[in-house]
């Protein structure tokens, strides 16, 4: 793999670009490994030192959200590397000073974070100048609103570039304690034998969210929950907790074993799933009157394989919850006889793995130890990692992405069946959606979505399956 030798950014003064691109781009000069410089291509008519003030106003916004100080030698090394390229993305006036602007370099990575609806015009825009022909394009996501979108979008890319140059981002396959799943689970004997049906009652995923749509009305109701969030980065969790070893670390094994387990996944109906809404998402700004739109999804799946037959796997996201939390517990079966409890009382809590992937990531584990005294009695005791105390600082997700794509690995981004085959779990339950179901904010979503878990969800090293 060669590394490119120039990045371009389009969508450079959006919202996305602001909170994660350029903070990542900062982080990657102090460790050196932005050698390369950027050019941003945007409809807004800013000046060169506009633009870099943006830019840099992002960083320190980012830093300061972190209490981190700025390097000023940093961040002045990389805005000398940063330069704006305006023009609207339907002239192809804009892509002809973009070629101009990348004359001598010979290997860009074209990253579009802009909307989905155009991609397909900015590719052709890129193609008509022949800036595609060795460019490697990173396309955020949605990759589609639903099964037949995805294969249209596809199809409308694949006229202008082959997959191999397609980089498509889930940022959730850029988090280190994602990655970890993959190596807790084949790297440790302790716990490989046991990770299947004999073993494990139940798999929960849940990505809560305490705070609401944040001024994305809009945005937001076109898409809802099951969209944004589950089709692509719970789906992604749960592949890495569920798949079989891949007979390598290729991107390909990687990517074939995923698909595997994408295409045992039962199809959904939609009376497995639950949708609510928050109250007050109607007032908020730039949703509609009567919308339909779900803020929060909980659903049971299962995964007809030999490994996974008969496990149900809970999911479940939501915005202004009870708190901001992204976890996965696995929950393994009761021995099968109770022999430390006594008449009457409760039985011991079951095992479990609990995986957090949010900022302050790690593991947990749940186990049964003697209580103090005489009688033969059970109490659970948590065993607790921080990833960061444990191992040191980790990368944010798009520092390791952009990386990537300048390296040309495709081992953390997701191929073309795998989008395919996650949509066509949901392709029913998007067509005929259950009823919304009301729920307040500060709670874990509507009363059915509490029952769903026979004992309740775990979240946080706690039952939580009341509303408070």
């Amino acid at each position: 793999m060669s590394r490119a030798d120039v990045l371009v950014l389009f969508g450079a003064t959006g919202d996305l670009a602001k909170k994660k691109l350029f903070p990542a781009l900062y982080e990657m000069e102090a460790t050196g490994e932005l050698e390369i410089p950027v050019f941003a291509v945007a409809s807004s008519k800013w000046s060169q030192e506009e633009f870099k003030v943006r830019a840099s106003s992002s960083i320190r916004e980012r830093k300061a959200a972190l209490e981190e100080p700025v390097n000023e030698d940093v961040l002045n090394k990389l805005l000398g590397k940063l330069f704006l390229v305006v023009g609207d993305y339907k002239d192809p006036l804009t892509f002809t000073k973009l070629r101009e602007a990348l004359t001598g370099f010979n290997l860009p990575v074209i990253y579009l974070a802009i909307a989905p609806g155009m991609f397909t015009d900015v590719t052709q825009g890129l193609a008509n100048v022949n800036l595609t022909a060795s460019a490697r394009v990173v396309v955020e996501k949605p990759f589609g609103r639903d099964l037949s979108s995805a294969i249209e979008l596809d199809e409308s890319l694949k006229k202008l570039l082959p997959e191999d140059q397609i980089y498509r981002i889930d940022h959730y396959l850029g988090k280190e304690s994602v990655e970890d799943l993959l190596v807790f689970r084949f790297a440790n004997t302790l716990f490989e034998p046991v990770w299947n049906r004999n073993y494990i009652s139940n798999i929960q995923i849940t990505m809560s969210e305490d705070f609401g749509i944040d001024g994305r009305g809009k945005f937001y109701d076109e898409v809802g929950a099951l969209r944004d969030v589950l089709q692509n980065h719970v789906l992604q969790v749960l592949t890495m907790l569920t798949m079989e070893p891949p007979i390598d670390m290729s991107s390909r094994a990687l990517q074939d074993e995923k698909v595997k387990t994408l295409s045992s996944m039962r199809e959904l109906i939609p009376d497995d799933v639950i949708r609510g809404q928050y109250v007050g998402y109607l007032e908020e700004s730039g949703v509609a009157k009567n919308s339909q739109t779900e803020t929060f999804v909980a659903m049971k799946l299962y995964i007809d394989n030999w490994r996974w037959a008969g496990v149900p796997i809970y999911l479940r996201t939501g915005k202004k919850m009870a708190e901001t939390s992204m976890e996965a517990v696995v929950e393994f079966k009761q021995p099968p006889r109770q022999l430390f409890s006594l008449k009457g009382s409760k039985l011991p809590e079951p095992n479990i793995v609990r995986f957090r992937m949010g900022r302050h990531d790690g593991v947990d584990l749940s186990l049964q130890a003697k209580s103090p005294g005489s009688a033969l009695i059970t109490n659970t005791i948590d065993l607790t990692v921080e990833f960061a105390a444990a191992l040191g600082e980790r990368k944010e997700a798009y520092e390791r992405l952009l990386d990537a794509a300048i390296l040309g690995d495709h081992f953390r981004f997701t191929r073309i069946d795998a989008v395919l085959q996650s949509w066509a779990i949901f392709d029913d339950v998007l067509k005929a959606p259950s009823r919304l179901q009301p729920y307040f904010e500060g709670s874990w979503g509507p009363e059915d979505a509490l029952d769903l878990v026979p004992g309740g969800w775990a979240i946080c090293g706690k039952a939580a399956d009341k509303n408070p």
